[in-house]
């Protein structure tokens, strides 16, 4: 007996592996970006705080020391450069945002002299950096 082999079988390009690994390569990606996040400040160990609102993207970040050394965007900073720096950046870009991320152990005076320094550079409102329920949360102040 004779087998009939003359039938040609189409060659199939099998689609459920490669949608499988398109869909854990989108789930890898994803997860990958939820925990990417750009902070160009300091490691400081700052308050809590559960009402605050999360701010995405700070454009200038002023950070304030547990000693009371200040830092503009976690490069070291003089606090008379302070407000010409700032008054640079706002005549360069005037939208710039501005987050003060004050150490936990930083003097509340240290804090509000800063923010008086910010206001008197044309700042209209100050971003306060705190560590709520989600970390790096912050809260806008007028």
């Amino acid at each position: 007996m004779k087998i009939d082999r003359s039938r040609n079988r189409k060659a199939r390009i099998e689609m459920i592996p490669l949608i499988d690994v398109i869909f854990l390569l989108l789930v890898t990606f994803i997860l990958f970006s939820m925990t990417m996040t750009a902070h160009r400040g300091l490691s400081l160990d700052l308050p809590d705080a559960s009402t605050a609102a999360v701010e995405r993207e700070p454009l200038v970040v002023v950070s304030v020391a547990a000693d009371g050394r200040l830092f503009l965007d976690g490069e070291p900073l003089e606090e008379g450069a302070l407000k010409q720096r700032i008054a640079e950046l706002r005549r360069a870009e005037p939208n710039h945002r501005v987050l003060v991320s004050g150490d936990r152990n930083a003097s509340y005076e240290r804090i509000i002299l800063v923010m008086d320094t910010l206001r008197s550079a044309g700042v209209p409102g100050v971003i306060l950096e705190t560590a709520g329920e989600g970390a790096g949360s912050s809260g806008e102040v007028p």
